[in-house]
């Protein structure tokens, strides 16, 4: 695909469902430096079709993430731009004509199955071995029965129809030459029983529309490419060129995940990392440098930005060397006086300094006790052990570590995060486990902040952050467990 660099246009298109990721700031600054490195225009489109699980305290934090990595888009829903509106729930009127021409092509059919009949092909095929994926039950349909059960009310979503024989071939920026075989897309659903768009639809017709010319995202893509290039064809419209990065890993390549590691750009942000160091560790894994380079500004990496020889093998998420590198920054790349005013604004955060003292207020009787009271708030890693939960008075180890692990899961569901929803659902646990609320308490109190004596649980949670409450969580009962196994020999 030829173009001059002064059209190129990219993107960065999140879903607002959960605490943004590194892995969205890392596909965000690929996108980023790669506007920059072709005078091109970077882009900023929230994709909220799962109605169920968006939310605006989602889309807000994934804005306030991506600015708080030093990230600028030209067009977006906080910004505006030429080919808004830059949320997908706002362009739901949009996706129907596009759809219907697919389907008046012959290129789509309309489905009736129930989601318990697809639940139980899924589960046949999986019992066979077969990889799972719809098995054309709906494709002879009639046009007259599909009118008639349309009329009746019965629900329906769109699929497209997949080529049976042959392969897909396309050139993928960083892979290469690529070839699936058709026999293993999905007959995707194009457009659901309530009228919105599934992922697949509206992206490519939001991609074709805002002028996209470099689709750059994450490797787990790389599958769904035959289903785009697919849609674009049915609709008659060039497909952008596409780039699929390698995913983010752990040092045993595995990936990179909220059950293993803290992977939420707000984590990383009230640790005390700075964003430049953030951005410089991300950075390296799209440029070639020699031993010493390592310290670069964004405009360093913009100059340095290297698409044509990115790494197939994986982006090591290697904790070491971000410390090592923040730790430059910060005695490096800051003068006194801005490391004091990022001190005092890092402390700041999300008013965590500010409502700290007020709870502090009235539970201490000199200024020197409120390292003592409040100063986990400000900490990294408590250091804790099972020997720091062993004297909850009535509650075994045992239990502790159901409880830990329990919480943990249960307040992922929370949707927003304040004082009220933990402490609902903190009541709610020790009613489904049936303990005394106290006692399901005692052992959170000490996971939050190191103490079995502190700041009220509720606010103090709610101050932490959902990232930083799930990462002490994990550690305590990961602590706890070691215990519990260590009691067991």
């Amino acid at each position: 695909m030829t173009m001059t660099a002064s059209n190129v246009r990219v993107r960065i298109a999140p879903s607002p469902t959960g605490e943004p990721h590194v892995g969205t700031a890392y596909i965000a600054l690929f996108n980023y430096l790669f506007a920059k490195k072709n005078n091109g225009t970077f882009i900023l489109r929230i994709e909220d079709t799962d109605a169920t699980r968006s939310t605006p305290e989602f889309e807000t934090k994934v804005l306030d993430a991506l600015k708080w990595c030093g990230l600028e888009w030209s067009e977006g829903p906080d910004v505006g731009g030429p080919y808004g509106p830059y949320r997908q729930s706002d362009r739901k009127h949009i996706y129907g004509d596009y759809v219907e021409k697919i389907v008046s092509a012959g290129h789509g059919f309309r489905c009736f199955c129930t989601p318990e009949r697809l639940e139980e092909m899924r589960a046949a095929q999986r019992a066979a071995g077969q990889q799972p994926k719809y098995d054309g039950r709906c494709l002879s349909l009639t046009a007259e029965e599909v009118t008639t059960r349309m009329a009746a009310g019965e629900p329906s979503v769109v699929r497209m129809k997949i080529p049976t024989e042959g392969n897909c071939e396309f050139n993928d920026g960083v892979y290469g030459d690529v070839s699936i075989p058709w026999d293993s897309v999905d007959m995707q659903v194009l457009l659901k029983a309530d009228g919105m768009p599934t992922y697949h639809m509206a992206n490519v017709v939001d991609d074709h529309l805002m002028k996209i010319t470099h689709v750059a995202r994450g490797e787990e893509w790389l599958a769904s490419v035959p289903k785009h290039i697919l849609l674009y064809k049915y609709l008659g419209l060039e497909p952008p060129k596409f780039m699929h990065l390698s995913l983010m890993r752990n040092a045993d390549k595995t990936k990179l995940s909220k059950r293993r590691n803290p992977t939420s750009i707000s984590y990383y942000s009230a640790l005390g990392y700075l964003p430049e160091a953030l951005m410089n560790f991300l950075g390296l894994f799209f440029i070639q440098i020699a031993e010493g380079e390592e310290m670069l500004t964004m405009d360093q990496l913009a100059a340095k930005f290297d698409p044509e020889n990115l790494n197939k093998a994986g982006a090591i998420f290697d904790i070491q060397k971000l410390d090592w590198l923040n730790g430059r920054w910060l005695r490096e790349g800051l003068t006194e006086t801005d490391f004091v005013t990022r001190v005092l604004a890092w402390a700041q955060e999300n008013d965590r300094f500010r409502e700290g003292m007020k709870l502090s207020q009235s539970r201490i009787t000199r200024l020197s006790d409120l390292p003592d009271l409040a100063g986990f708030l400000l900490k990294g890693d408590l250091g804790l052990t099972a020997a720091d939960f062993a004297n909850i008075k009535k509650v075994p180890l045992a239990d502790v570590q159901a409880i830990l692990e329990t919480a943990q899961a249960d307040l992922e569901k929370i949707v927003e995060w304040n004082v009220e929803s933990i402490e609902a659902e903190l009541r709610a646990i020790s009613e489904r486990m049936d303990k005394k609320l106290r006692d399901v308490l005692a052992p959170l109190f000490i996971a939050v902040s190191g103490s079995s004596r502190s700041l009220p649980l509720f606010d103090s949670m709610a101050i932490l952050g959902r990232s930083v409450v799930r990462q002490r969580l994990k550690s305590a009962a990961t602590a706890v467990k070691l215990g519990v196994e260590a009691e067991k020999k």
